[in-house]
């Protein structure tokens, strides 16, 4: 049977899957890749290292599968969305890749707010722009950094630049293409999009856009020397890594609301019609006439690690390769079994307030332990996912709620997922839901599938599903509307907190 590989490039570990056709995984391996934060708010890595990075594990993932390379009938990528990986006129990488964690522009961003240009931008690419937009980081880089600036030839993402390293070819697909500069009714980019942020003499560095299942080139001589990939093999464009996780979850069906748990808070709806509104990012869907309605936030399970890597370092030296999640498992089930006043706002690196918004515990007693924090810790995030859950159901009609993301793995977290939303929510066997959500697109563009959606409907996910309890859920409604409250007056206090760690402030 042929299979596929599907590269995910995540904000700290890049993975390459294969699967077959079937979508069952043959095999995977990963790499972390280092982040640099040379200043507060900036949130870099080396283009270079990450390309290395990415081959070693493609390397593996074929050593492991016990299959010859020849049996991979085509490559695709998707990784972190928006963020900026530049290249000059030469096409080689103009300084370090730039992380969505990244919030260097914010600045920029309350300037924006403040003026006309959020307006503008909802009203031309159905967005506001955010810290680690694309429009936000060039705007950033054109005052702060103007020979870089002057020298950029070709703006890419991150999985466009892993697209360059395997084919030497440059463009993107639809997804991505929509992360600042198009226009939502046309579906391509717009001169007056750039224009709206200062941006307009960078037209011409914007990539040629293609269909995500279209082939955008062969693997060359050097990236089969790398990665033991056959030359000549197909590459497809690949997505943004939202649409490829609601891909390999089936979440590209109509009345589907896909939500990704991972390092970010994401939830999406994929419609026929363009519906724009603040809370949520109407992009272009893989399809034209479709559309992608993302209402996200860095607010989901980028604070349970904090809080394994910061309270947890004893337990993770003792696990000796085996799970933490499953040794802290218990302290989690005991605090699930009482109540408890201790509230968690997940805002450690970002919320759907802004930028200046930070994480905090409330309700916090000398009796507490660490279980009850970390109950507080996944309770926040569901409740930070509700936030956006509620605004796509205002928008759109939603029959079905599907959850990926590392929160997946533990039923536990499912069940709270499905108490805190009052719905059924659906988990899939599929792990590596973008992997295989890029694997799909590399199967249709090679006649494997008729399409990726085809694709998906094809591979027989196993699938299971929580239902609320009600007495559960009556709880969480009244914890969930006492947490919005206390929100909203700490959003009035979240600069005044800011200013307290400027030089001088605590002196």
């Amino acid at each position: 049977m042929p299979s596929l590989l599907g590269i995910d490039n995540g904000l700290t570990v890049t993975k390459a899957v294969i699967f077959d056709t079937n979508g069952t995984q043959l095999s995977a391996a990963r790499r972390r890749v280092p982040q640099s934060m040379l200043h507060a708010r900036w949130v870099e890595r080396d283009m270079a290292g990450l390309w290395q990075a990415t081959a070693d594990a493609i390397k593996e993932a074929i050593a492991l599968s016990g299959r010859p390379a020849e049996d991979i009938k085509a490559v695709a990528a998707t990784a972190h969305g928006d963020g900026l990986y530049l290249l000059d006129h030469d096409r080689q990488p103009l300084g370090p890749g730039i992380l969505s964690l990244d919030s260097r522009a914010g600045d920029i961003v309350d300037r924006w707010f403040a003026g006309t240009v959020f307006t503008d931008a909802l009203a031309t690419t159905g967005q506001t722009p955010h810290v680690s937009a694309p429009s936000a980081l060039l705007a950033w880089l054109k005052q702060s950094d103007p020979d870089r600036y002057g020298r950029i030839g070709h703006v890419l993402a991150c999985k466009d630049w892993l697209r360059f390293c395997l084919t030497g070819t440059i463009g993107t697909d639809r997804t991505e293409a929509s992360t600042s500069f198009t226009d939502f009714r046309t579906q391509a980019y717009a001169p007056e999009a750039l224009r709206i942020f200062g941006l307009e003499d960078l037209f011409d560095a914007l990539p040629p856009v293609a269909h995500s299942a279209d082939i955008a080139g062969q693997v060359t001589a050097d990236a089969a020397e790398r990665t033991g990939l056959r030359k000549g093999t197909p590459v497809a464009c690949g997505l943004h890594d939202v649409a490829a996780s609601a891909l390999g979850m089936g979440g590209h069906e109509d009345g589907v609301l896909a939500i990704v748990a991972g390092t970010y808070s994401i939830n999406e709806v994929v419609s026929s019609q363009p519906r724009v509104d603040r809370r949520w990012f109407c992009r272009n869907a893989i399809d034209a006439g479709r559309w992608n309605n993302m209402s996200i936030s860095p607010a989901s399970t980028a604070n349970y690690d904090w809080f394994l890597d910061t309270f947890c370092r004893a337990e993770q030296d003792r696990t000796d390769g085996g799970s933490l999640h499953e040794l802290l498992a218990g302290e989690i089930d005991a605090a699930l079994k009482k109540p408890s006043t201790i509230l968690f706002h997940p805002y450690l690196f970002g919320s759907p307030y802004g930028d200046l918004a930070s994480g905090s515990f409330v309700g916090l007693h000398g009796w507490h332990n660490r279980g009850d924090m970390l109950k507080a810790v996944l309770e926040g995030i569901a409740f930070n996912h509700r936030t956006h859950v509620e605004a796509l159901r205002d928008g759109f009609a939603v029959s079905e709620i599907r959850l990926t993301g590392g929160g997946s793995r533990n039923p536990a977290f499912v069940q709270m997922f499905a108490d805190v939303l009052n719905a059924p929510v659906t988990v899939t066997s599929t792990d590596e839901t973008a992997a295989l959500g890029a694997a799909l697109c590399a199967g249709a563009a090679v006649g494997l599938f008729k399409t990726p959606q085809e694709g998906a409907r094809q591979v027989g996910m196993t699938e299971r599903t929580y239902q609320p309890v009600p007495a559960s859920s009556a709880v969480f409604n009244e914890r969930f509307s006492l947490y919005c409250r206390i929100a909203e007056q700490l959003k009035w206090h979240w600069p005044d907190i800011e200013r307290l760690a400027r030089p001088g402030v605590n002196a």
